[in-house]
């Protein structure tokens, strides 16, 4: 019983904070949960789950596998050689400070405005946590474990995957929060369907309770996405997370 109030305690306050203030202030942006649940389900218990909820996601995953493949594959090299790293920091820096969103007008000139662009830009905010993180994780390996791993004949490469795996989860985690935003602010450029373009729409059409909807069907994808990335990690890092309990 403790265990379901403390999950479910504060969002119970805010939904009811949320039904006080609408009652009371009578704000046309601001419905009630009621009619925002209404809308809830007429728009995303249908057609608007296949055509604009599923391909989000796809365009999300597509693009969150790829910047994963990018950042590990890049950074473990890039850790491992102090030589390659000093060549390489001033260039990743200078990229990373650069906002994704800045990118989207020219991604779509160069990749035209189909689910090509919409993955790309996903790819260039996702992969700079991962990229980071995995140098970090690598870099920072103990020289001793090294070379015990080394006298006991121990693979190098299952010394670094699993000695920075959980500096490279980090970024992974990271990484996850930021292609959602991206999913949503690359659809909102130039698209005819996704989560991002469907609550642009509500918005220019004044239908604000299916606007409503449409960001708490976002809140409960990062929701599930996030709940589902701590499950694989537990299983992942299994041997992590019994070190540290």
């Amino acid at each position: 019983m403790k265990a379901i109030l403390r999950v479910l305690g504060l969002p119970a306050l805010l939904v009811l904070a949320w039904w006080a203030y609408s009652a009371s202030a009578d704000n046309f942006y601001v419905p009630d949960p009621g009619r925002v649940a209404a809308a809830f389900a007429e728009t995303w218990f249908g057609e608007r789950l296949l055509d604009d909820a599923l391909p989000s996601l796809g365009r999300l995953l597509a693009g969150y596998v790829v910047a994963t493949a990018v950042g590990v594959g890049l950074g473990v090299p890039i850790g491992l050689s102090a030589r390659l790293r000093a060549t390489a920091e001033p260039v990743l820096e200078f990229f990373r400070a650069i906002p994704p969103p800045v990118l989207v007008p020219l991604i779509m000139l160069l990749a035209g405005i189909d689910d090509t662009m919409k993955v790309l830009v996903i790819v260039s905010g996702c992969v700079w946590p991962i990229l980071l993180n995995t140098v970090e994780g690598v870099r920072a390996l103990d020289g001793v474990l090294a070379d015990t791993c080394r006298m006991y004949g121990i693979s190098r490469r299952h010394l670094i995957l699993r000695g920075a795996s959980p500096q490279i989860m980090a970024g992974l985690r990271q990484a996850l929060s930021v292609g959602i935003i991206l999913m949503v602010i690359s659809e909102m450029f130039a698209s005819s369907s996704g989560l991002g373009f469907t609550i642009v729409l509500f918005q220019r059409g004044f239908q604000i309770a299916e606007m409503w909807s449409g960001i708490l069907l976002l809140g409960l994808l990062g929701f599930a996405l996030s709940t589902a990335f701590r499950w694989c990690e537990r299983r992942i890092l299994f041997w992590h997370w019994s070190n540290r309990a």
